[in-house]
């Protein structure tokens, strides 16, 4: 058994990956042999993701407030506390706040055998959030 003090500051979400403000607290962060990974996001109102993929696939677990996710190509869904996505490897998506909601999720996933978690794409547009 192996307890983890928690010594980590909450990190603000990076501009490269998120729209807005966005807070992230580590859960679980891979060490070898294994490959899992978690934090807890905290998003503002209309927060969200860019588009991105993960090679494993990615869940998540709605802890509070109101979210929406949507994959390529299909439409905007809302979230609830108590709800569970799962991303399929390579689908691309995104997640984050209602416009008028915090939201607040669990996010699992592994690294691939290189390292890699998540392919981080272009950012969601007004637009494409509006939809």
């Amino acid at each position: 058994m192996q307890i983890t003090r928690n010594t980590n500051a909450t990190n603000k979400g990076s501009a490269d990956w998120f729209t807005g403000d966005v807070w992230v607290d580590a859960i679980a962060a891979p060490a070898e042999p294994a490959r899992l990974q978690g934090g807890m996001v905290h998003f503002a109102p209309s927060a969200r993701t860019a588009w991105h993929t993960h090679p494993l696939g990615q869940t998540i677990y709605v802890t509070e407030g109101v979210g929406l996710c949507q994959r390529e190509g299909g439409p905007i869904e809302t979230l609830q506390p108590g709800d569970r996505v799962f991303f399929e490897p390579g689908e691309n998506h995104w997640h984050g706040a209602a416009p008028d909601r915090f939201m607040v999720h669990i996010a699992v996933l592994e690294n691939d055998e290189h390292g890699v978690s998540t392919t981080w794409g272009e950012h969601v547009t007004d637009e494409q959030y509006g939809a």
